[in-house]
């Protein structure tokens, strides 16, 4: 969604780089950059107009004129600033001291409320807590029945009573909701409301019923973050008309431009406390300012990263993992890199998780033509193979791979690339785990030159020119043959030693001073 945004905003810092100070000139072409980026990005003027005088004032004064390095200070600059206009720090949910902890939904008709309780219910459960859903959207056709399919695909409980589609009272159900959550000793209350296509005072009274009849702990107010300025003003309705305590923004994930989210929280003062990105029920987490503004900036967002990872794997098998790696390469088989494999598809999309790496956004067209149905190909050609061959891929000869190939729906040459990339990467594993470091690898700046590169190298020692003089060579010969003895016999460098050193010898002084 910040795509547009995130390339116009690294631009404008890239023409500020290796500027050894930055006059008033500068500061002021960067904040109209700046402001043209926000403005394409749909971000409401006042807002736009609140953060560039932010920044101006604070890219003039000292912290700027001052620093080392006056681009990346800027660059910190707009970092604190966009936290800010996002909400500042995370906003948790509040917990009533006596259960259950009423939360109400809110929010216009398409923007997404009905699955969102679903998956709010099954974020709450994988916290501890025991929530409920509430069917209190009567008036739309299939709502209560819509409401039960994503309950029972999270795995949490629903309280309906009434049939719906027109039939039954709204407030009745939430009133009756609270008992019930009590005797079934549900600590959480989900309340799933009806919305309208637009504001209207039907609209308002119900939801303002509904409130006054459960008094919630937290109400929170849906919006779909793909209908631009919109969201601003239906926001503004809703908190003047009900009230709400936090914003939750769905379709994170679609293409608009986002000002919607970087001016929600600035107009109306309430913060976001949770973002939706995605169609699975998972795809859903709590909101984090700082983490949103780093991700804007291309700067990578891995903490997010680090705690998908830490939910998705188990820290006993990470553990038994990286025993088996420390004691050699081929202690890993096929069958531990098919189960690595699965586990990271459980993070989620491939692409999702490599946007969250810093730096990533220079390869975003790469990224976003990536095949996520290779890791699927990948597993179907391990699962095609026998235990023997998942154990010693090195016995998988001419005639297992077309076997493994027509099993596995799939070239002849898949199937050997697939060994000879599994490989390479045991190789690596086994280096890391061993404290080796990162090994070269190929296309990555500052990471070696990779297996080619390794070639050439070979390749150029190997060409190496002999002397066409023969008493030449045969001295040079003679003179390698003598430095390979020394190598075995524990002298590396080939210096005299024992009987053969010189008694007065002494290490230059420049040796001297480098060895203190």
């Amino acid at each position: 969604m910040f795509d547009t945004l995130s390339d116009r905003l690294a631009s404008t810092f890239k023409n500020l780089r290796g500027k050894g100070r930055l006059s008033e000139a500068d500061i002021d072409a960067t904040a109209r950059e700046i402001r043209i980026a926000l403005l394409e990005a749909d971000v409401a003027l006042p807002v736009v107009r609140a953060f560039i005088k932010q920044v101006k004032e604070r890219a003039t004064g000292s912290e700027v004129s001052q620093a080392l390095n006056p681009a990346q200070q800027v660059i910190k600059i707009v970092n604190e600033e966009l936290i800010g206009i996002l909400g500042g720090e995370t906003r948790r949910l509040r917990f009533a001291k006596t259960p259950p902890t009423v939360i109400m939904l809110a929010g216009l008709q398409g923007a997404g409320k009905t699955t969102l309780a679903g998956k709010l219910g099954r974020w709450l459960k994988a916290q501890g807590h025991a929530p409920l859903l509430v069917a209190c959207d009567l008036q739309r056709p299939n709502a209560v029945n819509q409401l039960a399919v994503v309950a029972d695909r999270a795995g949490v409980a629903i309280y309906a009573p009434e049939p719906g589609n027109g039939t039954g009272d709204p407030v009745q159900v939430a009133k009756g909701s609270i008992e019930y959550a009590r005797g079934k000793q549900h600590d959480v209350v989900i309340v799933d409301t009806a919305g309208r296509l637009g504001i209207d005072q039907e609209l308002m009274q119900q939801a303002a019923d509904i409130r006054d009849a459960v008094s919630p702990d937290e109400i929170l107010f849906i919006v779909d973050a793909m209908i631009g300025q919109d969201a601003v003003n239906t926001a503004e309705a809703f908190r003047d008309g009900v009230g709400f305590d936090g914003v939750v923004l769905s379709k994170l994930d679609g293409d608009a431009r986002g000002g919607a989210a970087l001016s929600i929280a600035h107009v109306t003062g309430k913060q976001i406390m949770f973002a939706s990105n995605g169609e699975k029920l998972d795809d859903f987490d709590a909101f984090h300012p700082d983490r949103m503004a780093s991700r804007i900036l291309g700067m990578g967002d891995m903490l997010s990263l680090i705690e998908k990872a830490e939910q998705t794997f188990s820290q006993a098998e990470a553990e038994k993992m990286a025993a088996k790696l420390a004691k050699g390469p081929k202690e890993f088989t096929l069958d531990d890199f098919l189960a690595q494999m699965e586990q990271v598809r459980k993070m989620g999309s491939i692409s999702k998780l490599l946007g969250m790496l810093p730096g990533m956004g220079q390869m975003k067209e790469q990224i976003n033509n990536l095949d996520e149905r290779e890791v699927d190909r990948t597993a179907a050609i391990i699962k095609s193979m026998t235990p023997a061959e998942r154990q010693e891929p090195t016995i998988i000869n001419g005639s297992r791979r077309a076997r493994i190939a027509k099993g596995s729906g799939v070239d002849v040459s898949m199937v050997k690339n697939l060994v000879e990339r599994f490989f390479e990467a045991r190789k690596m594993m086994s280096k890391m785990a061993q404290g080796g470091g990162m090994p070269g690898m190929p296309g990555m700046p500052g990471m070696g030159g990779g297996a080619a590169r390794k070639k050439k190298q070979v390749k150029q020692a190997k060409g190496k020119r002999k002397s066409g003089n023969p008493m030449k060579r045969k001295a040079e010969e003679e003179a390698a043959a003598a430095r390979r003895e020394a190598a075995q016999a524990g002298n590396p460098l080939g210096l005299p030693q024992g009987n053969e050193a010189p008694q007065n010898f002494e290490l230059p002084e420049e040796f001297k001073k480098f060895m203190g």
